[in-house]
């Protein structure tokens, strides 16, 4: 039987999440929300928005960045 390989432990700081955000959804919403997460087969919901969100957040920032000209 070959010998369990463990992580290292990554020199990064460690980043909590201690920040709660929520947000309302209406009937038709969240029937959209449970059909495209059941035809696509998400496992982690949280993971799923949070990650949807910052990329439309940080694709935004990038876009309005000052340019010199």
């Amino acid at each position: 039987m070959p010998k369990k390989k463990f992580l290292k432990p990554s020199n990064r700081p460690q980043l909590n999440r201690t920040h709660r955000m929520t947000f309302l959804l209406n009937d038709e919403e969240k029937k959209a929300f449970d059909r495209y997460v059941r035809k696509y087969r998400i496992k982690n919901q949280s993971r799923f928005l949070r990650e949807l969100v910052m990329i439309s957040v940080i694709r935004q920032l990038e876009e309005d960045h000052p340019t010199l000209f």
